[in-house]
């Protein structure tokens, strides 16, 4: 069986420094098991631009994975900074997917409206940004899951 290879990154300065538990990242483990997925490579790193970028571009570029999908980051403080890093290490833009998960999550809170996380492409991987809840991991997750197989599909090169 061929699995989808994705790579789980949390930003968080108190998960790094052993003072929480990362319950999203592992969250996340679990959701990806219906696509056929599997986790190839997780880390946590500090809510810093340098350590998010190192370890998005070893899962692009040395490890190319299929996926990325980080965890935490993407609120409105001085210290949330994923889509920042993100930005920095995509070569082009998938809009429509935040898009879509910042529309499921505002039927259930106008909260939603507030993430910032993007979504792009780097080489063959696909990075997805998630929020650092548990709870909004879960929604966003599962407004997008089913359509990754498709996405890689055709970022492979197979049609629409």
């Amino acid at each position: 069986m061929s699995f989808i290879e994705i790579a789980v990154l949390t930003s968080s300065d108190r998960c790094s420094r052993g003072e929480a538990e990362d319950v999203s990242g592992r969250l996340i483990g679990e959701l990806i098991k219906p696509i056929g997925a599997r986790v190839a490579a997780y880390d946590i790193v500090p809510d810093e631009i340098p350590a998010i970028k190192e370890k998005l571009l070893r899962y692009c570029d040395e490890l190319r994975v299929s996926v990325v999908i980080t965890t935490g980051g993407t609120g409105f403080s001085g210290r949330d900074v994923t889509p920042e890093a993100t930005a920095q290490v995509i070569e082009r833009n998938i809009p429509g997917l935040p898009e879509l998960m910042r529309a499921e999550g505002l039927k259930k809170t106008k909260k939603a409206a507030l993430s910032r996380g993007i979504c792009g492409i780097r080489g063959n991987t696909i990075i997805l940004n998630l929020p650092g809840s548990p709870k909004a991991v879960k929604e966003n997750l599962e407004a997008v899951l089913d359509l990754i197989p498709h996405a890689l599909e055709m970022l492979r090169g197979g049609g629409h």
